[in-house]
């Protein structure tokens, strides 16, 4: 079979259903990749949710043994919202990263990789693949990406493409076809270092090195308390962080809307923090579920819905923190309630720490509970 030929048919069909970028690898092992992850572990800055093994990650022939040839994909994704809402004093809002916008991108893509696949169904009789979409499978996506010539690897770690800059989500499948590989393109970030300097915690340790423990977007995912040096610098971040993303020249003016299922609503990108608090789980469910920020749960974003009225001094806010110190099960949002209780700076809400310190028995929210109360020393 002419593979050259067939690779240009599935190229034309790709555009024909949407797929901004396609691009072709070889199933050859990614050695390099794999001493990257073994110094990644040994250093301690791998995030925990890795799947899979080393080897599982960079030996596609682990996860399909008839691997070819590996077939990657790139959709872009809007990063401007029709309709801001605006969060001002009074009605605070919280901010889900655009890679967060619309529906879960895991379902769009697999949809899109599910389609190449019937396509090259029909064209060759014995065709196996597997696909996989960030969590499905234990390949990593930005490896197969930069080697299909998807984008270069830039050195805030992201995939970034010269058309669509680093918005972009990035599936992949493994084929048993021999299909031609595409060149990868090279390093494009040149003497770059915008976002080496931007990230506020220092999480890119030199360029394309991230310690996964301390990025931002990664620590709005954990369940525990936050890291008291990094409260105050998510501004209203409840679910991921992008400056490092907004300030790649490569991303400046860059905004796509090609897909409806990644349009946001204004409302459930920028919810009303106050509003975060109250949810039930079933709510949480029904407005959020669809979205790829739900999936740790609404924990985690009432942690970060909290951290944000803390930070913007949300005097409004404050009745409803005092509530969740007073009366949720959970320890990690009844201390982080204490703490930005005492950032709000109020001699009711210092009161109110002393008060319900007075029926505490979680020595961690406890410990919360004086730190707010510390605050208050330092104010006077």
């Amino acid at each position: 079979m002419a593979y050259q030929q067939l690779k240009e048919e599935l190229i034309a069909f790709s555009k024909e259903i949407g797929i901004e970028k396609i691009g072709f690898a070889s199933a050859e092992p990614f050695s390099d990749l794999k001493s990257r992850l073994e110094e990644q572990q040994t250093l301690g800055y791998a995030s925990g949710f890795e799947k899979g093994t080393n080897e599982e990650r960079t030996e596609p022939k682990r996860l399909m043994p008839q691997a070819e040839s590996i077939i990657a994909i790139a959709l872009a994704y809007p990063t401007r919202i029709k309709n801001d809402p605006k969060s001002v004093k009074g009605d605070r809002r919280g901010m889900f990263c655009r890679a967060s916008w619309g529906t879960d991108y895991h379902l769009v893509l697999q949809e899109k990789l599910d389609q190449l696949a019937s396509f090259l169904q029909e064209k060759v009789e014995d065709f196996q693949y597997s696909s996989m979409v960030d969590t499905g499978g234990e390949l990593s996506d930005r490896a197969v990406a930069e080697r299909a010539g998807i984008g270069f690897s830039g050195k805030n770690t992201l995939i970034i493409s010269p058309e669509y800059g680093s918005y972009i989500y990035l599936g992949e499948m493994i084929t048993n076809l021999p299909f031609p590989p595409d060149q990868p393109l090279t390093d494009g970030c040149g003497t770059c270092t915008k976002c080496i300097d931007a990230c506020p915690t220092g999480a890119l340790v030199e360029p394309g090195r991230l310690n996964a423990q301390q990025c931002l977007a990664y620590l709005t995912t954990t369940k525990g308390f936050m890291p008291e040096e990094h409260r105050d610098k998510l501004g209203n971040f409840i679910y991921g962080y992008e400056t490092c993303q907004v300030v790649c020249p490569y991303n400046k003016g860059i905004d796509f809307h090609h897909h409806p299922e990644f349009e946001p609503d204004p409302d459930l990108v920028k919810p009303r923090l106050v509003d975060l608090l109250a949810i039930s789980n079933r709510e949480f469910k029904e407005k959020f579920g669809k979205m790829a920020g739900s999936w740790r749960g609404k924990k985690p974003l009432q942690r970060n819905a909290i951290l944000a009225l803390g930070h913007y001094k949300e005097v409004a806010a404050l009745d409803t923190l005092i509530d969740v110190m007073n009366q949720d099960p959970r320890p990690v949002i009844r201390g982080t309630a204490a703490w930005a209780i005492a950032k709000i700076g109020e001699e009711r809400g210092f009161e109110a720490i002393r008060g319900a310190k007075g029926h505490e028995n979680n020595a961690e929210v406890i410990e919360e509970m004086n730190k707010g109360l510390e605050m208050e020393i330092l104010s006077h």
